[in-house]
């Protein structure tokens, strides 16, 4: 497989090909077991889903795996675990899919039969408070629990030594899977949280959000009222939070979130790269937003440095939800929301890191097909600023289901040259590309192709090389210059865009 590293912005292979990469996470969080009373891990690809990936046109997976699977006791790794793991990276090399791993947290750990996951038990020092289970949603904890605050606390000021044995277990982590034809980098930690002073962001955007609620003058405060007496409307009561008062509410958190990204979390990745790069140099690191800025607060990260020098080869990977995401209402999402978050990250990304940008995770689920205009929404969105992404997340019958039609679709794998533009049109069924060309290559571009193709429009050589009855990858053979190529597909295009009562 190609070694992919950075270019400015852009993600490149040897050859030089801008690549782009669609893709899912695939995350092991355990499951707790009441006969033992630990939980289990137990990564294992026998049902061929890597292949019906492949067949979707797939070529990244976010892999995630935890602390408490690699070292449940101090100092003693899990190599049967971490062979597994590679295992896996095999699996993916036979289908030419490429996998970061992404060392995955929720609410710090999974508190024996919780519903979080991340730290062993042996890690969690919460000053003697007792962590109990979330009543209403698995969130509510970040925001109310003492014990996962202290934990966190305890984590970012490295007391009793338990960040230094997680910086260490990445090193572990590094040296085993180092070398890997299929992998791709390390995503040192799933949405880090605040601690402590997360409770009180919590508490900062509830005021905030009354506050907006009563004297802002775009909340329609009447329709608001009619909207929660109406049977089956209530939820449409947060609709009045457009993108514009939406962020006016988060941002009066910043300041704490700020604060936490550049005194805690940064000293982290700086300090965790290290431990990394000294056994494995070449893989990419990730940077991720801390959990609040999933809302849009500011991301206020720097570039990674390693031993005081900007590291060569690390990506911007944020994520993004609505507010209805983990809900029954997600069918509800606001695609206008959820843009003015990206946005931000596009202009931290062009702004503050100049770095290539993987969206780590984004989407969700909801029964039936009336949301899904929001996921439509979303991929045209990266496709328009040139992004990678991996969904959030797989289950079984993902791919089968309407969803998994829409995460079908056609992209371009690998540009021979400097990609402009690129656009899947399902409307009118095609796919468009457009990008410069400055020197020969000895690989062609190559597109995916999601549906039997009718027609290749290019000045260029082409062939088309078959997956399965469905799905292919089109190879564009090009001279130095700008080039445009048309890929109609058979039948009749569609798009949810066309069934649905409007996009905000």
């Amino acid at each position: 497989m190609d070694r992919i590293r950075t270019d400015g912005k852009r993600l490149i292979d040897e050859y030089g090909r801008e690549r782009i990469f669609h893709g899912i996470n695939v995350c092991d969080k355990g499951y707790f077991d009441p006969a033992t009373g630990k939980r289990i891990f137990e990564y294992e690809w026998t049902d061929g889903r890597i292949e019906k990936f492949k067949e979707y046109g797939m070529n990244l997976i976010r892999l995630g795996i935890t602390w408490e699977a690699v070292e449940p006791e101090p100092g003693k790794y899990n190599e049967e675990y971490l062979d597994a793991v590679k295992k896996m990276l095999d699996k993916c090399q036979e289908a030419g899919i490429y996998a970061y791993v992404d060392m995955h947290q929720d609410l710090y750990s999974g508190w024996g039969n919780g519903p979080g996951d991340g730290a062993p038990a042996w890690a969690c020092y919460t000053n003697g408070y007792k962590y109990t289970n979330p009543k209403l949603v698995w969130a509510e904890s970040y925001f109310i629990s003492k014990a996962v605050h202290n934990a966190f606390d305890n984590f970012w000021a490295n007391k009793f030594g338990v960040q230094t044995a997680y910086r260490k277990m990445w090193r572990h982590v590094a040296e085993k899977l180092d070398g890997h034809p299929a992998l791709f980098g390390y995503d040192v930690m799933n949405e880090p949280f605040l601690g402590t002073d997360g409770g009180k962001v919590f508490f900062k955007l509830i005021a905030s959000l009354a506050g907006t609620t009563v004297a802002d003058g775009r909340i329609n405060k009447c329709k608001m009222i009619k909207e929660a007496l109406t049977k089956g409307r209530a939820i449409h009561v947060l609709d009045q939070y457009k993108a514009d008062v939406f962020h006016k509410i988060v941002n009066k958190a910043a300041p704490l979130v700020n604060k936490f990204d550049k005194e805690r979390y940064m000293p982290f990745l700086n300090s965790t790269a290290e431990e990394i790069r000294e056994v494995s140099k070449d893989p990419i690191l990730f940077i991720e937003n801390s959990y609040y800025s999933n809302l849009g607060i500011k991301c206020d990260v720097e570039p990674i440095k390693v031993n005081g020098k900007r590291d060569p080869n690390q990506v911007f990977a944020p994520h993004a939800y609505d507010l209805m995401v983990d809900t029954p209402a997600y069918k509800y999402a606001s695609s206008g929301r959820v843009k003015s978050i990206f946005d931000r990250r596009k202009t931290e990304q062009d702004c503050n890191l100049n770095m290539p940008l993987i969206v780590g995770e984004w989407g969700g689920f909801s029964e039936g097909t009336e949301w899904l205009h929001h996921i439509e929404f979303l991929l045209d969105l990266f496709d328009s600023y040139k992004w990678s992404n991996t969904y959030w997340a797989y289950f079984d019958g993902l791919l089968e289901s309407p969803l998994g039609k829409v995460l079908k679709r056609a992209y371009p794998r690998a540009v021979a040259g400097r990609i402009i533009s690129y656009r899947h049109d399902r409307r009118e069924n095609t796919f468009t590309l457009s990008y410069y060309q400055d020197k020969k290559f000895k690989v062609p571009t190559e597109i995916f192709a999601h549906k039997p193709i009718e027609s290749v429009e290019t000045d260029g050589k082409y062939e088309i090389v078959k997956l399965n009855d469905e799905t292919s990858i089109v190879k564009i053979t090009t001279g130095i210059g700008n080039h445009d190529v048309k890929i109609t597909f058979e039948g009749e295009g569609f798009s949810y865009m066309d069934h649905m009562e409007g996009l905000e």
